[in-house]
């Protein structure tokens, strides 16, 4: 972890991940995803909004044919989850017969993803899959795996690279541990 350089905002406890190692870590997800979807015509479907950043450097780093579409969701307020998960917006495009990605930023409780995964499911796609940036296993309360995984992260509350609290910090050039009471 490299943080000598780096201005961290003074709400951060401390950088988990550094703009070195995401950038390391998005370049080998996105050769591992080009190399298994090679010749195929992939849709990466991001999770508004926390994966917009994580997503579009890591569109950068995939050469199969991709087309990009989005779904928002939300089960959050503040800092806990609320265990119901709303879909707030669909995708454009029918799932049907397509070879689906789901890009996420965060995997702790598993519901969005659960909620999501049967949702799309049921559209009859080619194939469905999860990369997230993040996942946090000891968090989990339903079993969801994801194909792609960036970091196994500890049950801290990060934020920055687009994880925000209460739409705050999602630009953030690193991954930090938010400072408690904030």
């Amino acid at each position: 972890m490299v943080e000598s350089s780096l201005h961290v905002h003074p709400d951060v406890e401390k950088i988990l991940i550094d703009q070195a190692e995401l950038r390391k870590r998005v370049r080998e997800l996105g050769r591992q995803i080009s190399r298994d979807y090679a010749g195929r015509a992939l849709t990466l479907v991001g999770i508004l909004r926390g994966s917009v950043v994580f997503m579009g450097d890591l569109l950068k780093e995939i050469t199969a044919d991709c087309r990009v579409d989005f779904i928002s969701v939300s089960s959050y307020s503040g800092r806990r989850s609320r265990g119901e998960v709303r879909l707030l917006l669909d995708l454009r495009d029918s799932a049907a017969g397509q070879d689906l990605l789901i890009v996420e930023d965060i995997m702790d409780s598993g519901l969005t993803l659960h909620y999501l995964l049967d949702s799309l499911k049921a559209r009859g796609p080619k194939s469905l899959e999860v990369c997230t940036l993040l996942d946090k296993p000891d968090c989990r309360k339903v079993d969801v795996q994801a194909k792609y995984v960036g970091f196994r992260i500890p049950n801290e509350f990060v934020v920055g690279y687009g994880l925000d609290y209460n739409e705050r910090y999602r630009n953030l050039p690193y991954v930090g541990v938010l400072k408690s009471g904030k």
